[in-house]
């Protein structure tokens, strides 16, 4: 589980920039050294840096922030209730090989496991259809399917 914000240079400018926290409370939460808060603050550091909002990000709430301005000894505590997620895996289709493509053993496999979706009306609809279209593609004398 993370402790630190997610980007601690910026939600470091953020902190100097918006509140009024020591440079050791900034340090502590963003975990990067005091010095390199105070060469921050200079401007010699992080230059280039957007300032990140922890707030807007849930990582921090304002009434953390107020609290802590008030007492200089407070360290800020990240969020951990946001932090707190489980990361699910998406399974996209597997690809299949060009010999596989056309093979009509699978096809049908395929239909015999899926069956238990369909009705047994809807199942023999699309049976049908697919006759159909296999008698129309033979009227018309396609070689694309040889069947």
């Amino acid at each position: 589980m993370l402790d630190k914000p997610l980007m601690p240079k910026a939600t470091a400018v953020w902190l100097l920039e918006n509140t009024s926290l020591t440079f050791k409370q900034i340090a502590d939460f963003c975990q990067l050294h005091e010095l390199e808060i105070k060469g921050i603050a200079d401007g010699d550091v992080a230059v280039g840096i957007k300032a990140y909002n922890p707030i807007l990000a849930n990582q921090l709430t304002r009434e953390e922030i107020e609290e802590c301005s008030k007492d200089p000894n407070r360290p800020l505590s990240i969020n951990k209730k946001v932090l707190d997620y489980e990361i699910k895996t998406v399974v996209g289709p597997k690809y299949t090989p060009l010999s596989k493509r056309q093979d009509r053993p699978d096809a049908i496999a395929w239909l015999i496991k899926i069956i238990h979706n369909y009705l047994k009306d809807k199942f023999q609809s699309l049976l049908v259809r697919l006759k159909i279209l296999l008698n129309l593609l033979k009227a018309e004398n396609i070689g694309i399917l040889e069947i």
